[in-house]
């Protein structure tokens, strides 16, 4: 029984790297251009690598850099990386019935791997039978994700370096946060979220201390959470 279980745990963890594989596709070049960003706002190389191990999280790292480049207090900026990071708590609920049967210290490892990819393709998986060996499947998915951003952090780091003086990449945030928040805009409080957000930020621009990011974004988790609310009743 234990090897059959053994056996099986491997074939989810393959199987859970292989489902993410179009997700990782796209989140390499993502990776790339936080490395190449966190150049250009002057981060070492030392500080980028502990930012992408540390928070990694794609959102909250593209926020935290675009407030570095606008010379945000520290305390501003850490303020939108846990902000931002909040969703990953609606995630990890989400996911505890299915891990119900792991150890603490085991669902606290598995919590460092729970990004958007990663939760949006274990749930659906989850929800539909898909497997039996749910940790197994869920850490396939959650290595193969974080050995893929760690890559394109580092290429984007060395190659950051060589970069021209002249070449501006302070367009890739904004097209960055437009990569990575399309695809979730699926419902009507997602969208509903998006909508207040970005305005309420643009409007909320001129804040002092660039606050119109985290401003913008507890506008946009009021509006997803009512509307959560409201339309799923």
């Amino acid at each position: 029984m234990g090897v059959s279980r053994a056996v099986s745990a491997r074939h989810e963890f393959a199987a859970g790297a292989r489902d993410l594989l179009p997700a990782l596709v796209s989140l390499f070049p993502i990776a790339v251009i936080i490395g190449i960003t966190a150049v250009e706002t002057g981060l070492t190389t030392p500080q980028a690598i502990w930012m992408s191990v540390g928070i990694y999280t794609g959102l909250a790292q593209a926020a935290m850099l675009e407030l570095m480049n606008a010379s945000a207090s520290m305390v501003v900026i850490v303020a939108a990386g846990v902000i931002i990071n909040l969703r990953l708590l609606l995630y990890s609920a989400s996911l505890a019935p299915y891990f119900d049967s792991q150890s603490l210290n085991e669902r606290i490892s598995l919590a460092y791997l729970n990004i958007d990819t990663v939760y949006a393709l274990s749930i659906a998986t989850f929800e539909n039978g898909g497997t039996d060996e749910k940790a197994a499947y869920y850490v396939g998915a959650g290595v193969a994700s974080w050995v893929v951003w760690q890559s394109g952090t580092l290429v984007g780091l060395f190659f950051g370096g060589i970069v021209p003086d002249g070449l501006n990449l302070e367009f890739a945030i904004p097209l960055l946060f437009i990569a990575l928040l399309v695809p979730v805009l699926n419902d009507r409080p997602a969208i509903g979220a998006g909508v207040a957000g970005g305005s309420v930020a643009v409007f909320a621009a001129g804040l002092p201390f660039n606050l119109g990011l985290i401003v913008g974004t507890l506008a946009g988790i009021l509006v997803g959470v009512f509307g959560e609310r409201r339309w799923s009743t």
